[in-house]
């Protein structure tokens, strides 16, 4: 797949992203042969029902967050169920992208940056999601499946469905109960998604009021086991690529440092993370707590890092903030002033605690090595923390769930469907910083209770988290449809 659309409004052109197939066959030794059956079957349903059709996704951006880099996998599991499935990145300015996160942040529940939802702001949303649109529509024809995902592409709808597409819009955000914030951002969205079709959710408390009577379809996001981000490391892989992008050095030979591509092709870590650290670096038998996620107040990267230096007393425990290269995430305009935050932060710990934390920002030139460096990263922690004020899913959760490590986390929004009773540790308000680091330090402590918490952890992401089971509510959705 290759991008090819013009349009008349310079900047505001969609670009196609390449997608390389996967096999699904890979998965049938992991999930089971009745659970393979149930999928191969799901995909004989979705070619019926898409026959002549192709089905498009349309999203903000092609790196730099979990919807990304599942559209990545899900539809390479398709390509290779011979669905034609396709993926479209949209275009905007800064303002648009300020709206945008404006808006994210408050179907969270949480005000974000100050500034209105107004109708300047209405207009200049419709200005840019119409000129994407129209690009968009360069491609797409009447009677093709059209999956709009998050708020940057809901006012793409009214152009799509005009044009004979069915248009389908799935939020990947939300909260289970409504405040102000919520109800301005709802309140904005409403008229761009009159003439969706469908919604989805992950969860069902997402579902606005005035959307409870359309169809909705609840469908939690998933992960690949095969994906350079969660596929099997050895000890010496781990070391390697930590010693490759300086994290924990000295631990491996630069050879060692390899992953397996999306497309199967081998490749190499060689690129180096920017690090903020003072003193001696992490050390391969330090006791390290992890939390990787993007530069986000609605993350509180600054939260656990006061937690930690304030209550996780043991001296071999380390802690290490890991996000990505703010400049390459096109959709998060406060990413980097978050960043700039976190380092003032650190800066203003005494020299004691500021030697136990480091800050890491990992490349994001090439998006499979930055997972396989979030793999290894993930694979060398001994507790992985999700400390957020608010969430939509989570799904670095269920990554390091996956990776058999026991997980701190918060409980809110989806990471509540993840961490099952006896698989992890849920902190009831995620303000309490006594509470998080308590929890902690009670893991690190009892290395007997983290093994057995991560065990358990790897087998619930396996019954309900791996992407077969996203695949086949798929299917379901295409067959609500009725497109034949």
């Amino acid at each position: 797949m290759h991008a090819v659309a013009t349009s008349t409004e310079p900047g505001h052109v969609v670009r196609e992203v390449e997608v390389h197939r996967r096999s699904l066959a890979r998965l049938e030794p992991l999930i089971g042969e009745e659970r393979y059956t149930e999928l191969l079957e799901a995909a004989d349903r979705a070619s019926l029902e898409m026959r002549g059709r192709t089905f498009w996704n349309l999203s903000s951006t092609s790196a730099g967050g979990g919807v990304a880099e599942m559209l990545q996998v899900l539809i390479g599991y398709s390509l290779d169920a011979e669905l034609d499935v396709r993926w479209l990145v949209i275009a905007g300015d800064p303002e648009f992208f300020g709206i945008t996160k404006r808006i994210h942040n408050r179907l969270h529940g949480a005000e974000g940056a100050p500034g209105p939802l107004g109708p300047d702001e209405a207009a200049h949303y419709a200005a840019v999601t119409s000129a994407n649109a129209a690009s968009a529509l360069g491609r797409i024809r009447a009677g093709d499946v059209v999956l709009l995902h998050d708020p940057q592409t809901a006012g793409m709808a009214a152009a799509l469905r005009q044009a004979g597409a069915r248009v389908v819009w799935r939020c990947h955000v939300g909260r289970d109960t409504s405040n102000a914030w919520t109800d301005e951002a709802w309140s904005f969205l409403a008229p761009f998604l009159a003439d969706c079709e469908a919604y989805i959710f992950s969860l069902r408390s997402y579902v606005p009021a005035f959307l409870e009577a359309s169809p909705v379809h609840v469908i939690p996001p998933s992960i690949d086991p095969f994906s350079p981000k969660n596929e099997e490391l050895s000890p010496a892989a781990v070391a390697a690529i930590l010693d490759a992008i300086g994290v924990v050095p000295g631990g491996g030979r630069a050879s060692d440092a390899s992953f397996h591509r999306l497309d199967g092709t081998p490749g190499v870590v060689g690129r180096r993370a920017t690090l903020v650290f003072e003193g001696d670096p992490i050390g391969p038998a330090d006791r390290l707590v992890v939390q990787v996620s993007r530069w986000d107040r609605l993350k509180d990267m600054a939260g656990v890092m006061a937690g930690f230096v304030e209550r996780v007393g043991q001296p071999e425990a380390r802690l290490a903030l890991v996000g990505p290269a703010t400049a390459e995430v096109s959709d998060d305009p406060e990413g980097h002033e978050v960043y700039l935050e976190c380092v003032g932060a650190w800066e203003a710990l005494a020299p004691a605690e500021r030697r136990r934390v480091t800050l890491v920002t990992l490349p994001m030139d090439d998006l499979e090595e930055n997972a396989a460096m979030v793999n290894a990263i993930q694979r060398q922690a001994t507790v992985v923390v999700q400390k957020s004020l608010f969430e939509g899913f989570g799904l670095t959760v269920a990554e390091a769930m996956w990776k058999a490590r026991t997980v701190v986390a918060s409980k809110v929004g989806g990471i509540t469907e993840q961490v099952a009773p006896g698989t992890g540790v849920l902190l009831d308000d995620p303000s309490d910083l006594t509470a998080f680091g308590d929890a902690v330090s009670g893991l690190l402590a009892d290395p007997a209770r983290t093994d057995e918490l991560g065990r358990r952890a790897r087998q619930h992401v396996l019954d309900g988290f791996v992407g077969d089971r996203h695949l086949v509510r798929y299917a379901g959705l295409l067959e609500s449809l009725s497109l034949a």
